[in-house]
């Protein structure tokens, strides 16, 4: 058995989500207990630093520089207080496994990617050997890096009866399906588009900065969906490309939301419905990418979802009237939806250690599993 902390800080960039597990094997045989999980918010001018970071205008390098340090600083508080949450200290942990802040990640050809929060640090201040850069492998094998959950949801949530869509909804959005029965290469993920991503950037510049996201979806739910920029919405490209794809804040990030707000002003939209629209077009891409690419290869009997878009009744609801399947939560099969993508940088960290592969080939694209991940001794 191993306790691990794994740390994870997704697009929306908020905070650093900490979850110490305990892990006993490695692969299909892996098992994990949750002992302690939490999310540590980002003070708001510190929020600020890291969203210039995703600007190639002003991203400069003394800056990518100074905030691959402050960042390790905060990973390494992290996980020193999940660690002490239960009575815990360093030398009781084996592994931290950091996925780090993605700031640039181009899945095109030629593919690259830069998550940064130097493992160095975080082993150097906990004295725990942490292990990162988690993608960069998978990239360098011929895939494009993401998702790399797959795995971890192979684990989790694989049932001998029932087929599942794992569905995570973060900053963006994406699937892993999980066929009934399934060997872990009938496992295929991707990315279904934007999550969250530009509904936060909508509220964020209709409230003038006031507020950063729909809470509970309250703002959605008292607007219509304007049926026409719907359709203007849907046809990115990504949307509709064929898998494995992934995508970023490169592809829906501020130049796609001040697209979409400035077509919908000229339209005379109000607040409200501007929200609701760009919910449904979370809600409609990911309907949109199962009746193309998930429900042709594998049946599925249910969605099991995760991620901060759970908590946005509208955009939950919308999904529900689109795929018309029974929708669970990643808290009925007793794992928090805030600390899947932590757990599931833990598992990978376990894989690393053993030296076994953590790609899933069926979701990356990569030409072979490959260990993935940099190993910083504590």
């Amino acid at each position: 058995m191993k306790r691990i902390v794994g740390l994870m800080s997704g697009t929306s960039g908020d905070g650093v989500t900490a979850a110490l597990v305990e892990v006993w094997g490695r692969d299909e045989h892996t098992r994990v207990r949750i002992l302690a999980w939490d999310t540590y918010t980002y003070a708001p001018a510190f929020r600020e630093e890291i969203f210039r970071l995703f600007s190639p205008r002003i991203g400069t390098v003394d800056k990518i520089c100074r905030l691959n340090f402050a960042l390790a600083e905060e990973f390494a508080k992290a996980a020193r207080r999940i660690v002490g949450k239960v009575g815990l200290g360093p030398k009781d942990i084996d592994l931290i496994a950091s996925h780090g802040q993605t700031i640039y990640h181009t899945p095109s050809i030629p593919r690259s990617t830069l998550q940064i929060g130097q493992a160095a640090v975080i082993a150097e201040r906990t004295g725990i050997t942490t292990v990162s850069d988690f993608r960069a492998r998978d990239i360098a094998a011929g895939g494009q890096g993401a998702p790399l959950v797959a795995l971890a949801d192979f684990i989790l949530f694989r049932s001998r009866r029932k087929g599942r869509a794992i569905q995570n909804i973060g900053g963006m959005a994406n699937v892993t399906a999980i066929p009934r029965s399934a060997k872990l290469q009938d496992v295929f993920a991707f990315d279904t588009g934007p999550g969250n991503m530009v509904i936060d950037a909508a509220v964020k510049k209709l409230t003038r900065g006031r507020l950063l996201m729909d809470q509970d979806g309250a703002i959605a739910r008292r607007g219509q969906v304007d049926v026409r920029l719907l359709s203007w919405l849907m046809d990115s490209p990504f949307v509709r490309k064929q898998p494995p794809k992934t995508t970023g804040r490169e592809e829906f990030g501020e130049q796609f939301a001040k697209a979409y707000l400035k077509r919908a002003k000229s339209n005379g939209m109000r607040t409200a419905d501007i929200v609701a629209t760009a919910t449904a077009f979370t809600a409609e891409s990911i309907a949109y990418n199962y009746k193309r690419f998930v429900w042709p290869r594998c049946h599925i009997d249910e969605v099991v979802l995760g991620g901060g878009g759970t908590k946005n009744l509208a955009l939950v609801r919308m999904l529900q009237d689109r795929l018309r399947l029974p929708v669970l939560l990643h808290e009925d099969f007793g794992i928090p939806s805030e600390a899947k993508e932590a757990i599931a940088f833990a598992i990978l960290g376990n894989q690393t250690m053993e030296g076994r592969p953590g790609n899933v080939p069926s979701a990356t694209g990569a030409s072979r599993p490959v260990v993935l991940g940099t190993i910083c001794p504590g």
